[in-house]
């Protein structure tokens, strides 16, 4: 006899490329204000040398490359940013820079779907970003590839909307390195094998609505596409 009093949900899940094992997603992790440009186009008026900090989305956000994303309540300016993703595969607190990367297993590349009206009015009234973020669907992510093929290093990343680009820019421009912003986070929070951690968008998010066609790419890794459709 079961113990729970409704049937608990699925595990949320990630294809792996190359294999049929799949990456079992335990938290998201999202990085704020991590690329200079993106900084400066949100008028942030932040100071960019400000250590990166975070938010989550849940894990059942997570959604996979070739679905159709409906479009999501109370807002009327649904926002794309792309992220490279890292997939921790170890745990750890405290984590040294100098270790960091040992910590990470895959990429992927990422979509943070923004309610950005909603994360503006949070943001004037010094609200928490969820309500703008950690929506149903906000967290596209492609199929993962292990760092023995990926690698470690810089990576171009880009975005089109109905096969027109967006965003075009890569990771050599980020204010924190994959490794600082793990050994960042990892203060916060102990880190275990399955946390999913979105590094931040460079500059030119813009608006998509029902129809629209979005792909991310990340050079080395398989591209992400999804469909928005009509509202939820």
């Amino acid at each position: 006899m079961s113990d729970f009093v409704f049937t608990p949900p699925a595990q949320v899940s990630l294809a792996i490329s190359g294999t049929t094992a799949r990456f079992p997603v335990r938290r998201v992790y999202c990085v704020g204000r991590n690329y200079e440009k993106h900084v400066l186009e949100m008028n942030e008026g932040a100071d960019l040398r400000d250590p990166p900090f975070f938010f989550q989305k849940p894990a059942d956000a997570v959604v996979e490359d070739g679905a159709t994303v409906p479009f999501p309540p109370m807002t009327e300016d649904l926002q794309h940013e792309v992220e490279l993703v890292a997939c921790i595969g170890t745990g750890g607190a405290n984590i040294a820079v100098a270790d960091a990367l040992d910590h990470v297993a895959y990429y992927a590349v990422g979509i943070d779907l923004t309610r950005r009206d909603l994360q503006f009015r949070a943001r004037e009234k010094s609200w928490p970003w969820e309500m703008g973020k950690s929506f149903d669907h906000s967290a596209p992510i492609g199929v993962l590839t292990p760092v023995s093929e990926a690698g470690h290093g810089v990576r171009g990343i880009s975005l089109s909307v109905n096969g027109t680009e967006r965003q075009n820019s890569d990771t050599a421009h980020m204010t924190w390195s994959v490794a600082e912003v793990v050994s960042r986070l990892s203060e916060q929070y102990r880190l275990e094998p399955g946390d999913i951690i979105m590094t931040g968008t460079p500059e030119g998010v813009g608006v998509i609505g029902p129809g629209d066609v979005v792909v991310a790419r990340a050079d080395g890794l398989p591209p992400l596409s999804i469909t928005i459709g009509g509202r939820a």
